[in-house]
């Protein structure tokens, strides 16, 4: 795909909202809203802290409470859903690439896989590096899943987005999602991350259904900064998933922790997984969190 395909496309679906100051947008079309009848979350965090381990494992734990799951890889890498599939999947625009954008050639096996007890998997990708809009992409992979009905009958669609970026283009998953979840260790990175996540999906929550979810503690054997942080600003601990050694095999052996052999430690993460996915079907308090400022947050955390 040409830089120019990129740009041409991305400035058509762009609009002016109210997601803040100074904030241009890649704005919604409403012809491509999720069916309300399915939960959405879309899940957040800080680059490396285990999303795609925390999304596959999630969706996993869904399927296993009987629910039909969609997950969407929203990062270039397209790396989001291999412990599902075993495999890298072609992205959305590497098919679309491939019949010169005409959707009307593509059929349903073209870009979305079944993994894992069933859960259905799509890696929307992204943009060549510096070339256009990650929001076009999420927008047109939604796009193909309502014009093939793959969204019609799907309980829960979780987005895994790329890192902890502010724009605009990955930000564009809040606009479908019902609630942000942010994937958050226990230092001072991913906390400083997680403040911003949360100011960007409060912003979204202007104009979107979106709202916070709450905050999933990973690769950490204390949560107490973050616990106290959530106190602070007015965040909830959904779960918390210790730095097991378990957890690293299973990306190795492009497994899922539902697969791995059975110990007594895998069974606690495997229960943590399906109460999580329990509470979120059940429904989450919709969080108001008050974000700081980056230098109040400097100053906040850490020890005395």
């Amino acid at each position: 795909m040409t830089a120019t395909v990129f740009k041409s496309a991305a400035l058509k679906e762009r609009g002016r909202v109210g997601d803040g100051e100074g904030s241009v947008q890649v704005h919604m079309d409403p012809r491509v809203a999720i069916p309300t009848t399915a939960k959405v979350f879309a899940v957040y965090g800080k680059g490396g802290i285990g999303k795609s381990t925390t999304s596959s494992n999630l969706s996993a734990a869904f399927s296993k409470l009987g629910k039909r799951v969609l997950q969407i890889g929203c990062d270039p890498k397209h790396d989001s859903t291999f412990t599902l599939t075993k495999a890298l999947m072609p992205t959305v625009i590497d098919v679309l690439e491939q019949v010169n954008f005409h959707t009307e050639e593509l059929r349903v096996e073209d870009f979305v896989y079944e993994g894992y007890n069933g859960v259905l998997c799509v890696e929307a990708g992204g943009p060549p590096a510096g070339t256009g809009c990650g929001g076009y992409v999420v927008g047109q992979t939604v796009k193909l899943l309502k014009e093939h009905h793959l969204l019609d009958e799907t309980d829960v669609v979780i987005f895994d987005v790329l890192g902890d970026v502010v724009c605009g283009g990955f930000a564009s998953p809040l606009q479908h999602a019902e609630r942000g979840l942010i994937v958050c260790a226990n230092d001072f990175d991913s906390i400083f991350a997680m403040n911003r996540i949360a100011a960007a999906i409060q912003a979204k929550a202007k104009n979107y259904g979106i709202r916070i979810g709450g905050v999933i503690a990973n690769r950490s054997k204390a949560t107490d900064q973050i616990d106290r942080f959530n106190a602070e600003i007015g965040l909830t601990r959904l779960a918390h998933f210790p730095d097991l050694d378990v957890i690293r095999r299973s990306r190795l052996k492009k497994s899922t922790l539902f697969e791995m052999e059975p110990s007594p430690e895998l069974e606690a993460v495997q229960q943590e997984y399906l109460r999580l996915a329990a509470s979120l079907w059940a429904g989450t308090v919709p969080l108001d969190a008050r974000p700081m400022k980056d230098r109040e947050i400097f100053d906040f955390l850490g020890y005395d």
